[in-house]
């Protein structure tokens, strides 16, 4: 990288240095309005306006590090601003540390990285920085002063952190499907002083830490929601036809206009209130449940396998491992099957859990292998075999299962689901994969407790789910039958 001076640059240079507490008079000076590519735009939208004059008056006030939260619908401007703000940063505070990051890495590409190289095209400090697919630099001092693309990754967390220069900015962008472990990590960010954090999104989600800085670190957070109607760029007639549809005060509208965080969900299939009830809750144990064992084996490297252990409306043992094989993961089914004695073991053997069935059948346990897309009990009612088994989770809650209450996990995971109909009428849970594309991580804590109601299980006294002599001529299909 080579810079190169321009005629004007000392008179830009004193016109970005005034604008360091004052980011909206960045954006007034630094972007051409009213000529070429914009010259049918006449600088930011109201709440655009509003957002980045309240950045100033936080950095005014000097009241510690400054966190905006930014709920919105859909198509008013909230990625367009998110790189103005990196802009700013990068422009007026020298040697900073900058990171951007989104739901997912083809969003963070696509989209958020993508439209900062518009701006950055448009600026009249372009000049300044290069900028490249994960990168954005400042052209004189390349290696210290720079703003950085950076997917995040659940298993490595740890990626965010070191985050702790003399200027920090850290962007999150659709921030309801970024995992707790990065926000966590990234609060470690937030001792330095001047640090500033954004996170911008859609409120699609009822939980997790983008929905609790409305709720319950609302102290933190200077929060906007921002109605798609009020938006300069939004398509009012389509959202006409939402509202049309769907009503004003439905879940979709809320979500997808209002910028208003759902009352249950857009879709969503368990109920937050229900989660919320059955978090902490008492059970009430009547001495006849079964104790059943299930086993939600990861199929890829950012999902968790969960051995989650039921006996009737309580969870009893909850576990979870990342980056075991299966054999490994055998052992530790067995370990924990040894110690809790139950009445049957439920495992997702589809795929790389196939395995693991085989492995405990070597070792004489007695094991269920369920296909999630197996026809259900009730096929007239449900489409396969993972919506009748999510269905029953659900029942359970309602009849007073419990939760444990730091098991944030499950919690999160129980909410994340939506649902349909097919054309049968039969109700149809959201795929792992369609979840995954939505950028939510996979639901492995709520799939290892439906998996507990995948078959019927005969409570104690008809036979234990232990190591007998291994038999050859094993039947998983008769097992069920032989406890009756």
């Amino acid at each position: 990288m080579r810079f190169e001076a321009h005629a004007d640059d000392a008179a830009l240079a004193r016109a970005v240095a005034a604008c360091r507490d004052d980011p909206l008079k960045f954006v007034e000076t630094v972007f051409p309005w009213g000529e070429g590519a914009l010259a049918r735009e006449t600088g930011p939208d109201d709440w655009q306006r509003e957002l980045l004059a309240a950045v100033r008056d936080a950095l005014r006030a000097g009241k510690g590090p400054a966190r905006f939260a930014v709920a919105s619908g859909h198509g008013v401007g909230k990625t367009a601003l998110s790189a103005w703000l990196v802009l700013w940063f990068m422009a007026t505070r020298d040697h900073p540390q900058v990171v951007v990051t989104a739901n997912t890495a083809a969003q963070l590409r696509n989209k958020t990285w993508r439209e900062l190289a518009k701006w950055h095209r448009l600026c009249r400090v372009g000049h300044w920085f290069e900028w490249t697919t994960n990168r954005f630099a400042f052209r004189q001092h390349p290696e210290t002063w720079f703003a950085a693309a950076v997917p995040w990754s659940r298993e490595r967390p740890e990626g965010f952190a070191g985050t702790h220069d003399r200027h920090v900015c850290v962007v999150f962008d659709e921030a309801s499907a970024i995992a707790e472990e990065i926000w966590d990590v990234t609060e470690g960010a937030m001792v330095t002083e001047g640090a500033m954090w954004f996170a911008f999104g859609n409120p699609t989600r009822v939980s997790g830490r983008f929905r609790e800085c409305f709720r319950r670190f609302r102290h933190r957070w200077r929060t906007v929601a921002v109605d798609s109607r009020t938006a300069r760029k939004a398509d009012k007639a389509q959202i006409a036809r939402w509202v049309e549809d769907y009503g004003e005060d439905s879940d979709f509208v809320r979500v997808r206009v209002r910028g208003v965080f759902p009352r249950a969900g857009f879709a969503q299939f368990i109920p937050e209130a229900l989660i919320e009830a059955a978090r902490g809750r008492e059970p009430a144990f009547d001495g006849e449940a079964a104790l059943v064992l299930g086993v939600d084996v990861a199929r890829f490297g950012d999902d968790a396998s969960v051995i989650l252990a039921r006996e009737g409306p309580a969870i009893v043992h909850l576990a979870h491992y990342r980056g075991v094989d299966t054999m490994r993961l055998a052992a530790l089914v067995a370990e924990a099957a040894n110690r809790l004695r139950p009445d049957g073991i439920l495992v997702d053997g589809a795929g790389v859990g196939a395995g693991v069935v085989d492995r405990l059948r070597a070792l004489g346990f007695r094991v269920a292998d369920v296909n999630a897309g197996a026809r259900a009990m009730e096929p007239q009612r449900f489409a396969n075999l993972r919506a009748e088994m999510w269905s029953k989770a659900r029942d359970w809650l309602r009849a007073g299962g419990c939760l444990p209450a730091d098991a944030r996990e499950l919690a999160d995971d129980l909410a994340q689901p939506e649902y349909a109909f097919d054309d049968s009428g039969r109700l149809r849970l959201e795929s792992k994969e369609d979840m995954k594309a939505r950028g939510l991580p996979s639901p492995d804590f709520g799939d290892a407790l439906a998996l507990t109601f995948a078959q019927p299980v005969r409570p104690p006294g008809w036979g234990r789910a232990l190591p007998r002599t291994a038999e050859s001529d094993y039947d998983e299909f008769n097992y069920w039958k032989q406890l009756r």
